[in-house]
């Protein structure tokens, strides 16, 4: 099992980064895919999440309206497009993955859930 997050990067405050999450090893289609980050002496925190099928996606109040989650089950991949960059969006960002084909996360906040597999973080820094 891997989940391998990469495009994390320096951005400038108004800036944008696209990170990618790309899976192997699990029933990819059967899972719910979150985003995650964690800043220097802060708890981590739930950032986004998509359904297996797309049909959901769930963003955190601190990035809505600025990030946006997509999924491509082909390439078992998922998406993190961040635009309109904040200094406090620094932090390494984490792609994980929970069990989820009948929709049962998505009852609460579906970045609250115990994941079942985590991949290594991707630094993201925004400063000018």
């Amino acid at each position: 099992v891997q989940l391998q997050a990469s495009g994390g990067g320096l951005a400038q405050p108004g800036g944008s980064l696209r990170l990618s999450c790309a899976a192997s090893g699990f029933a990819f289609d059967y899972y719910a895919i979150g985003w995650f980050r964690q800043a220097p002496g802060k708890e981590r925190e739930g950032v986004s999440c998509i359904s297996s099928s797309e049909g959901m996606t769930y963003y955190a109040d601190s990035v809505k309206g600025r990030f946006t989650i997509s999924r491509d089950n082909a390439k078992n991949s998922v998406y993190l497009q961040m635009n309109s960059l904040k200094a406090e969006d620094t932090a390494v960002y984490y792609c994980a993955a929970v069990w989820d084909p009948y929709g049962s996360v998505w009852l609460s906040d579906p970045t609250s859930k115990p994941y079942d597999y985590w991949g290594q973080g991707t630094q993201v820094t925004v400063s000018s």
